[in-house]
């Protein structure tokens, strides 16, 4: 079952591979044995053999690979994205002072018949920040510690070609600029950091009232919900966003996530 809270939100159960990855992302030592994970599987209704055939699927794909007798950790095609993730926490903590300049990625020339890399390329992209101002062409404020060449040097990481161009730009005509600063307009980002929050908060406030597996399968949601929005959060300068509101939300998640791991904690402790 669900609390009445995860229920109004609408949030779906995790299928096998996501929840495999995720928990492996945030683990104690970034292990788990897989009666643990079969076991975790079990709160979300995920059938044994579905977690074994999943594991099995992913560690051939080298995004899972095992370090003792079915003992297992992020393989080595995820964990460039799994330390990305993980970084979620100091997120906030890469951004520097606006000069009012933007990083700028050109795409024009790359292929788009591969979905596969189409996907990891707009899933990059995504992940720092970018829009698009005009066709293949990507932009974000450049206020990001490391300035362009940290960002490029994201960028590929994440999967996106190296044939992309990363630069900086500034001095857009008036279009263009009005336009730039009107991409993340349609995010909301204000009024949906307030919302996030206070359903984690008030989540928080009927968390005793719930038996011990509700809880920890709301605190699996809820907390995957907000830390996905953190890590997608495209870290806007101000006059783009209210950097406090910000600022709020990201302490409110990280407050959260802390309680979260307690209970899983206190759950996979219980298992040995």
């Amino acid at each position: 079952m669900k609390s009445h809270i995860v229920k109004e939100c609408n949030y779906q159960w995790p299928a096998a591979r996501p929840l495999i990855l995720r928990l492996l992302t945030v683990a104690d030592k970034e292990t788990l044995s897989i009666a643990e994970i079969i076991r975790a599987g079990r709160l979300f209704a995920i059938k044994e053999n579905n977690i074994r055939v999943t594991m099995a699927r992913l560690t051939q794909a080298e995004l899972v690979e095992a370090v003792d007798a079915a003992v297992y950790r992020l393989g080595p095609k995820a964990k460039k994205l799994g330390a990305d993730v993980a970084a979620w926490e100091h997120a906030d903590k890469r951004v520097t002072a606006w000069d009012s300049s933007w990083i700028a990625v050109t795409t024009g020339g790359l292929p788009r018949s591969d979905r596969k890399i189409l996907r990891a390329r707009m899933r990059a992209l995504s992940l720092l920040g970018f829009r698009e101002l005009d066709a293949g062409l990507y932009i974000r404020p450049n206020n990001l510690s490391g300035g362009v060449e940290g960002i490029r040097s994201r960028l590929f990481d994440l999967q996106l070609e190296p044939e992309a161009a990363v630069f900086q730009a500034s001095h857009f005509d008036k279009d263009r600029q009005k336009k730039s600063l009107g991409l993340w307009a349609q995010m909301q980002l204000e009024a949906h950091y307030k919302k996030v929050s206070n359903q984690l908060s008030d989540w928080q406030k009927t968390q005793h009232s719930l038996d011990n597996e509700t809880a920890l399968r709301d605190a699996y949601l809820l907390g995957d919900f907000a830390i996905r929005n953190v890590v997608f959060d495209p870290l806007l300068p101000a006059p783009l966003v209210e950097e406090s509101a910000r600022q709020r939300f990201f302490d409110t998640v990280r407050q959260f996530n802390a309680e979260g791991r307690k209970l899983w904690y206190a759950f996979f402790t219980k298992v040995n």
